[in-house]
């Protein structure tokens, strides 16, 4: 197998790995390519090639390094940032199927559903530094050793661990949103929600929402949003009502349809802003316990590219 055969083997799990430790698309396929480009001067340096030895752990560590660079200037992007963040969303295609959670998901993103970490987490990993959100994902999600981990950070093993160690108390963490729904019963949460936003009954969305539950728009200031969490039932249930009833009064059609983001179940919706523009949304949501404890809204255009239109076939409630 030849050089470029053999990296290609291994991009989905670096793909995988640099998605959830960036939660950029873009960032994630810059990662690796820079970790193709530094793979192929190895091969040309043959005391570089020596130190070749496993070919996945050293690919893997290589674009562990390139993403912590990234995550270090990250940072700083993302404190002028206009508004909540939210990373860029992996969407596919809902398929119904005769699964064990009754749907699959589109092909490709079989991998992505097989190391699971959804926007939940993604979201909950900004608190971290880039050095625990490495070791975290490498150890925690990928199982990565702390020895092969230590030498990305170029720090010690046991300095590796004690790293991961605080990041997986900050994960678990109270106040984070849990999601550990099926796909089933993830199924019949959004259901539920959907139909109490649709009728406009706030008691209803009440039973579907945690107490806690925890809601973030991210517009890129393309859009008016919520500059901070809207937290609460209560809260979150009256926003939710007043987004959809502004929508009613200015006759604005909403079109939507089940999708995966991320590997979970979420919502793509198209409908027209107040100005006159489309909006766009990809909504995913974390469920634990069957309520609803996220709600993310990505309506940042510029990490909306590439999606299929919602078609004039699509409704909202969506179909399921």
């Amino acid at each position: 197998m030849d050089a470029a055969a053999e990296f290609e083997a291994e991009r989905g799990r670096l793909t995988a790995v640099a998605y959830r430790m960036l939660g950029s698309r873009s960032e994630t396929e810059d990662a690796v390519q820079e970790t193709w480009l530094r793979y192929a001067t190895a091969l040309g340096d043959p005391a570089a090639r020596a130190e070749v030895r496993h070919l996945g752990g050293w690919l893997t560590t290589t674009c562990a390094r390139i993403c912590l660079d990234v995550l270090r200037s990250a940072r700083v992007r993302r404190e002028t940032y206009p508004g909540q963040w939210l990373p860029e969303p992996l969407v596919s295609p809902l398929r119904p199927a005769a699964g064990a959670d009754g749907y699959a998901p589109d092909p490709a993103e079989r991998a992505v559903r097989r190391d699971q970490v959804g926007t939940a987490l993604l979201v909950v990993l900004e608190r971290l530094t880039p050095e625990q959100r490495v070791a975290f994902v490498l150890h925690d999600v990928f199982a990565v050793p702390f020895a092969q981990i230590a030498g990305a950070l170029g720090t010690s093993p046991e300095a590796a661990r004690q790293l991961a160690s605080r990041a997986r108390r900050a994960v678990n963490a109270p106040d984070a949103p849990r999601h550990t729904a099926d796909l089933r019963e993830q199924q019949r949460v959004v259901a539920a929600f959907t139909a109490a936003t649709e009728s406009g009954d706030l008691n209803e969305l009440l039973r579907v929402l945690a107490p806690d539950v925890l809601l973030i728009g991210d517009s890129g200031g393309h859009f008016p949003a919520a500059r901070r969490p809207v937290t609460g039932a209560d809260n979150v249930g009256r926003f939710l009502l007043g987004l959809y009833s502004r929508a009613g009064r200015y006759g604005q059609r909403v079109r939507s349809r089940p999708v995966l983001v991320d590997g979970s179940l979420g919502l793509q919706l198209a409908t027209v802003h107040s100005d006159g523009r489309p909006l766009r949304l990809v909504v995913a949501f974390a469920v634990h316990e069957g309520r609803i404890t996220g709600i993310f809204n990505q309506l940042n255009p510029d990490k909306l590219t590439g999606l299929p239109e919602v078609t004039a076939d699509d409704t909202w409630p969506p179909r399921w």
